[in-house]
C-alpha cells in the first residue's frame, strides 16, 4: 500500500499497525458506500411508480431483517473499538529505558533539549532503533506535535506535560509539523527528525557544544533558588526532601497520595499551595514568571537524577 501517493512511508514501529487499523476502516467505509448506493439505485428501479394510478403493495416488516442489519454493524463497531483501544493502550506508555528527550512548542517553532544538553531548534536527532520518549509542553497556545512517517501525534497544551513516544526503524530525514492551528505563521512551524545509526548518532551527541547536562543545569537553578535551604535531603528542612521522590507516592493534607511525576514537580515549583506534602506548611513562594519552562525542565531533570533511595519523613529525619 505504500505506493499510494496519498499514504506516508512507515518509518516507525507502530506505523504499521495503525495502517491496519487504518486500511480496515476504509474497507469499510467504501464497502457500506457502496452497498447502500447500491441498493438506493436499485430500489429506485425496481419500486418506481409505472403508471400514474398505480398504487403499491403494503410490505410487512421482517423481524430477522431487523435483527441482521442490527447485529452485523453492531458487531463491526465492537471489532473497530476493540482493535483501537489495544492499539492505543499499546502505543500509551513508553516503553522501560526509553531515551527521554523534553520538547517545548512556541510560535512558531520546536525547542528541543536531550538530557547531555544538547540543544535543537526545529529539529530532531534520535538513535535508529531505540524507543523515544518526549515530554512535551507549550510557552503559549495549544500545538500539536505530528510526524506522519511515524503516525504518531499528541497535541503539547501550556501549563502541562504531555507524552509521545516511538521507535524510528528507517534511517533518514522525516517531516515534523504542528497539527494545531496555533496562529499566524502556523504553516511555518515545521521541522525535522533526523534518524541516525546508532554510532552515528553518538558521535553528533558527542561532537556538539553541549555545554552542560540537563541535571546540572538544573542543579545550578536548583542552589541559585536556595531551595537546598528548605529541601534539606536529611528530611529536617521546613519543606520535604527531594531525595529520590521522583516516580514515588507522595502523601497529601487532604489524604491523597498523588505520583511525583514531570507534571506534579512543575505543578509545585508554580503552585505550590495547589497540593501540599502532609506534615508541611505551605510556605514556598511560586515561582511562575520567575522560570522559564526550559529551566523548569532542567530542574525536573536534576530532581528525577536524585537517586532511588526513598526520601526520608520530616519525622525520621529528626531521629
Amino acid at each position: 500500500m505504500q505506493s499510494f501517493p496519498f499514504q506516508p512511508e512507515q518509518a516507525s514501529s507502530i506505523a504499521k499497525s495503525v495502517d491496519h487499523l487504518y486500511m480496515f476502516l476504509t474497507a469499510i467505509t467504501v464497502f457500506f458506500s457502496a452497498l447502500i448506493f447500491s441498493l438506493i439505485f436499485y430500489f429506485m428501479i425496481k419500486y418506481r411508480r409505472r403508471s400514474p394510478d398505480e398504487r403499491p403493495k403494503a410490505i410487512e416488516g421482517s423481524f430477522p431483517l431487523e435483527v441482521l442489519w442490527t447485529a452485523i454493524p453492531t458487531m463491526i463497531v465492537a471489532v473497530i473499538f476493540i482493535w483501537g483501544s489495544l492499539l492505543y493502550f499499546r502505543n500509551s506508555e513508553a516503553p522501560k529505558g526509553s531515551m527521554e528527550i523534553f520538547v517545548t512548542g512556541k510560535q512558531w517553532m520546536w525547542k528541543i533539549e536531550h538530557p547531555e544538553g544538547q540543544r535543537e531548534i526545529n529539529e530532531l536527532h534520535v538513535p535508529l532503533g531505540q524507543p523515544v520518549k518526549l515530554t512535551m509542553t507549550s510557552e503559549d497556545v495549544i500545538h500539536d506535535f505530528f510526524v506522519p512517517a511515524f503516525r504518531v501525534k499528541k497535541d503539547v497544551s501550556p501549563g502541562r506535560y504531555t507524552t509521545l513516544w516511538f521507535t524510528a526503524t528507517k534511517v533518514g530525514t522525516f517531516h515534523l509539523f504542528c497539527a494545531q492551528y496555533c496562529g499566524a505563521f502556523h504553516a511555518g512551524m515545521i521541522g525535522l527528525i533526523i534518524v541516525q545509526e546508532p554510532d552515528e548518532f553518538e558521535r553528533w551527541l558527542a561532537g556538539g557544544a553541549a555545554g552542560e547536562s540537563m541535571e546540572q543545569a538544573g542543579a545550578k537553578i536548583f542552589q541559585a533558588n536556595s531551595c537546598i535551604t528548605c529541601h534539606a535531603t536529611n528530611g529536617t528542612g521546613l519543606a520535604p526532601s527531594l531525595l529520590g521522590v521522583y516516580g514515588h507516592p507522595v502523601k497529601l493534607t487532604t489524604g491523597e497520595s498523588v505520583m511525583a511525576d514531570d507534571a506534579y514537580i512543575k505543578e509545585s515549583i508554580l503552585l505550590p499551595k495547589a497540593k501540599v506534602v502532609l506534615g508541611y506548611t505551605p510556605i514556598m513562594p511560586s515561582y511562575q514568571g520567575q522560570l522559564t519552562d526550559e529551566q523548569i525542565n532542567n530542574l525536573i531533570s536534576y530532581i528525577r537524577a536524585l537517586g532511588n533511595e526513598q526520601p526520608k519523613s520530616k519525622e525520621e529525619g529528626k531521629q
